[in-house]
């Protein structure tokens, strides 16, 4: 194969192979008596391999370690991991293709930001015309977005707790208070003790098989600073209670 040929075999361009040939990054091949490089199989499964690497987003250098590892290696070994890789690759699209189909069909009224199942579960939910309650359900979305799974099984419980609405009457009614409010103890300790644990676990576990707890630190922040003082001090509450739990629960097991 000459240099257009394994570019678009690959395809990438051949001002591209190129490049990689001047940093070292894909070893020149040999040429004929006329000059022209003469590419094979093993070449071209090479620059396939830069390509996905540079897909994943690994470096240029990062790209060179990696490919030293091939080193020695039987091509047959190479093309099998190259084709594991691609086939990640395809289910990673067809799993984005199904949540945008689902997000397509979702409400208009949400945007289509919203899972069917998820909008029918909030849609119902007490106290969901409560200014929190409508913070909060963004906050689900993102939080489904994050994990990647139907998080509407995992919340139904709470959703449906007739005594949810009251606690978010008495949220809104924090908006204006101060951070000593004598009204904030019980209601942290209320809301926490309103999650029940088949709730806590689902939703620990649907973080962790996401790798979402490596952000849940910021996340948190960023959910504190969008609510009122008083608000931010229950939710700040509620948070290390659950997380308490959590721990506590793990340690029992």
């Amino acid at each position: 194969m000459r240099i257009g040929e394994i570019a678009a075999l690959v395809g990438v361009t051949s001002r591209t192979v190129r490049h990689y040939h001047h940093i070292g990054l894909l070893p020149e091949p040999g040429r004929h008596a006329n000059g022209y490089r003469v590419y094979g199989v093993r070449d071209a499964v090479k620059l396939a391999r830069i390509r996905r690497l540079t897909e994943l987003g690994l470096s240029l250098d990062e790209v060179r370690d990696a490919l030293a590892d091939d080193d020695g290696r039987e091509l047959l070994d190479i093309l099998s991991e190259l084709d594991a890789d691609l086939a990640r690759q395809e289910r990673a699209i067809r799993e984005r293709r199904l949540r945008l189909a689902r997000l397509l069909d979702g409400p208009v009224g949400d945007g289509g930001a919203m899972p069917p199942a998820l909008a029918e579960l909030l849609g119902t939910a007490p106290g969901i015309t409560s200014p929190m309650a409508a913070r909060d359900r963004e906050h689900v979305v993102l939080l489904e977005t994050v994990t990647g799974g139907d998080l509407s099984d995992v919340l139904r419980p709470m959703a449906e707790d007739p005594g949810l609405r009251a606690m978010y009457e008495r949220l809104d009614a924090l908006a204006e208070a101060p951070v000593d409010d004598p009204r904030i103890a019980p209601l942290a300790a209320d809301l926490a003790a309103a999650v029940p644990d088949e709730v806590l676990d689902g939703v620990v576990a649907a973080a962790s098989s996401s790798g979402a707890p490596a952000a849940a630190a910021g996340f948190g922040e960023a959910l504190l600073d969008e609510c009122a003082p008083a608000q931010a001090e229950v939710v700040r509450r509620v948070m290390a209670a659950l997380a308490a739990r959590v721990a506590e629960r793990a340690a029992g097991r």
